[in-house]
């Protein structure tokens, strides 16, 4: 049994001022605590002081990891009272200044495994380190080679994934006790952490090929016999990496990409919520994808899936979408292709000016895009004239500018508002205002990943799936685009942030029905509500 000390420092069991009396008599506690005990509204109440006194959004966020590492019940309580405005101090955008700042700011790991590619005999000791005994359902493992935005950093980009199991609790409810972070430090290319003297990682560039491959098999086959029930979320791997291990692995665990496949899932969810609002048809968008990265690859092909569905061969599919990156439009011819881009290439002889199509509004001109996702990172390339252009050839343009932190969108939504006289259907991948134009308030959608990742996975787990698949995901967009209202005027495409924790349980058991459907529980689960209902995780004492 825990000693008094140990149970006050372990997140888990420590409800601080929240003990009642008779808790602190069995537990050793008497005379460890002021004297009151408080109920866990008091004690929210007194974080929140202490939160709100805080001048910059960075200190908020290290004030809230202290409560984190403190009391994850009291933690998760108070975030659930205030989810549109922690959101962004917990996790995107707030959390790539906690990255870059990982090296001066690290105070504690937050039971997180660290695996090394130098010490791959290490991986089950670690592992089972970090657990600690507990029952682990949820793993997000990432190498921080791509965190969108900001690149490689290294083991400094294990907050990544400490912050997607934030949102996993508070939006979807899985027990915080039941999840684990995990960081895969092959090394980094980042010279500034190489020539860090506080770098806490490896400081040699990182591994590639066969060895890397051969950790990561080592890896997921220890998850697998460790953890035999959980699901293996992978995050922010590199645009080399990423497709070849989603790909591995995806038709034999319980796993996901959120960069592949989250990113996909919302903007998917985004386009149908679009049309439900324009009242057009799916198979007559073109779909123009500017960043031809991870995440852009995904978003393509969830959407090229969906043609499918819709009835389209996959010949006719093809023909809706292109892609351009930092040449132009991706031709068949063009050197470097990814596996993920060359899936989505063009021929040259499609065009008379292929050669000119070098750069987006070339191409904007060119093949009239109806759709248009922004995952460049390029910061205002989505300009008036790319955006007029774009609006004079379509009624409702359909534009997300996702690519994130702030500084690099491609446009600001009330600038697309503007430049489309109030036309455009927008979603961005940072929170924004409200947009005022011509008497009409325009409620501006995120297409953030967090709207859409807890309660995919929550749901296939809950229903103890064997895997994750495209039927599953192409339900669940169904699911969060249904949300919106297509009749109120300035109708944002995808649900309000706030709604969140509503929003995901529906989510949730479209996917558990849907597993449910396909045959693919392992413990034949028949009731989706209730299975989704028995595993949520309340933060209460």
């Amino acid at each position: 049994m825990a000693t008094p000390q140990e149970i006050l420092r372990n997140p888990f069991l420590n409800k601080g001022t929240g003990f009642s009396k008779e808790e602190r008599e069995e537990l050793g506690l008497v005379g460890l605590l002021p004297s009151h005990v408080q109920t866990i509204e008091e004690q929210a109440e007194r974080i929140y002081e202490q939160y709100s006194s805080k001048t910059s959004r960075l200190e908020k966020r290290i004030y809230l990891m202290s409560l984190f590492n403190t009391n994850r019940t009291l933690f998760f309580y108070l975030m659930g009272q205030h989810l549109r405005e922690f959101m962004p101090i917990v996790y995107d955008p707030v959390v790539a200044e906690s990255i870059e700042g990982y090296n001066h700011l690290f105070m504690r790991p937050q039971e997180a495994a660290f695996i090394s590619i130098d010490k791959p005999e290490s991986i089950e000791k670690t592992l089972k380190n970090a657990a600690d005994g507990r029952d682990i359902r949820l793993i997000v493992v990432t190498d921080a080679e791509g965190i969108l935005g900001i690149g490689d950093w290294g083991v400094d980009g294990v907050d990544i994934a400490i912050g997607k199991l934030m949102v996993y609790t508070a939006a979807a409810g899985i027990n915080p006790a039941q999840v684990l972070p995990v960081s895969i430090d092959a090394g980094t290319n980042n010279k500034e952490l190489l020539n860090d003297p506080l770098y806490l990682g490896n400081k040699h560039e990182r591994v590639y090929g066969e060895k890397y491959y051969e950790l990561i098999d080592k890896f997921v086959a220890t998850v697998q016999k460790l953890f035999p029930e959980s699901m293996l979320h992978f995050e922010d791997f590199g645009r080399s990496n990423a497709d070849v291990i989603l790909n591995k692995y995806k038709d034999k665990i319980l796993t996901f990409n959120d960069d592949i496949q989250g990113t996909g899932i919302v903007c998917l969810a985004g386009v149908l919520g679009a049309l439900n609002i324009s009242k057009q048809k799916f198979t007559d968008q073109k779909f123009l994808t500017f960043g031809a990265g991870t995440a852009g690859i995904g978003i393509a092909r969830l959407m090229f899936d969906e043609m499918k569905r819709q009835g389209l061969s996959e010949e006719e599919a093809k023909k809706h979408f292109y892609l351009v990156d930092k040449q132009g439009l991706l031709f068949d011819d063009t050197e470097g292709l990814t596996e993920g881009q060359k899936a989505f290439v063009r021929s040259r002889d499609e065009f008379e000016n292929a050669d000119e199509l070098t750069n987006l509004e070339a191409v904007v001109k060119a093949v009239h895009p109806t759709v248009m996702i922004g995952t460049s990172t390029q910061p205002g390339a989505f300009t008036e004239s790319v955006i007029k252009e774009m609006a004079a050839h379509t009624e409702r343009p359909i534009i997300f500018p996702i690519s994130n932190p702030t500084k690099l969108i491609e446009a600001h939504a009330d600038d697309l508002i503007k430049w489309t006289e109030g036309r455009a259907l927008v979603a961005t991948g940072i929170p924004s205002d409200d947009v005022e134009y011509n008497g009409v308030t325009y409620k501006i959608g995120q297409a953030n990943n967090a709207l859409i990742y807890p309660g995919v996975c929550f749901g296939a787990m809950a229903a103890s799936s064997k895997v994750l698949n495209e039927e599953m995901i192409s339900q669940a967009s169904h699911a969060l685009g249904g949300i919106v209202d297509p009749d109120e005027p300035g109708a944002p495409v995808l649900p309000p942030i706030d709604k969140l924790q509503k929003f995901t349980t529906t989510v949730a058991e479209t996917v558990a029905q849907s597993v449910i459907d396909q045959g693919l529980s392992k413990e034949n689960v028949t009731d989706a509500k209730k299975a989704v209902a028995n595993m949520k995780w309340e933060p209460r004492y």
